[in-house]
């Protein structure tokens, strides 16, 4: 759990909510990883699709585009983490 401090700063930006969303996606990935089904994959492409769009409007809250390229980052990271995934033997394709 957050300290309370941390939660308080925080603005519920565009910024703050693609965080929100790649973080969920984060989660829904390494479910898929641990437990690679067809059900744990949809799920994780569902919150891709979720986390890109939030992604794609993180610039319109930011201050500078504060904040930005670090959630860009992670939401690279992270189709790169889903696309393995689908690449392993076993793995499911679209």
């Amino acid at each position: 759990m957050k300290p309370h401090y941390e939660s308080s700063l925080r603005t519920n930006s565009t910024v703050d909510q693609a965080h929100d969303s790649v973080t969920k996606l984060h989660n829904a990935v390494s479910q898929a990883l641990s437990h690679p089904d067809e059900q744990t994959i949809a799920q994780a492409e569902n919150s891709l699709e979720h986390a890109e769009e939030a992604v794609s409007h993180a610039p319109e809250g930011s201050v500078d585009d504060h904040g930005v390229e670090l959630v860009e980052e992670r939401l690279a990271d992270e189709q790169e983490r889903l696309a393995g995934l689908k690449q392993q033997p076993g793995g499911f394709e679209d």
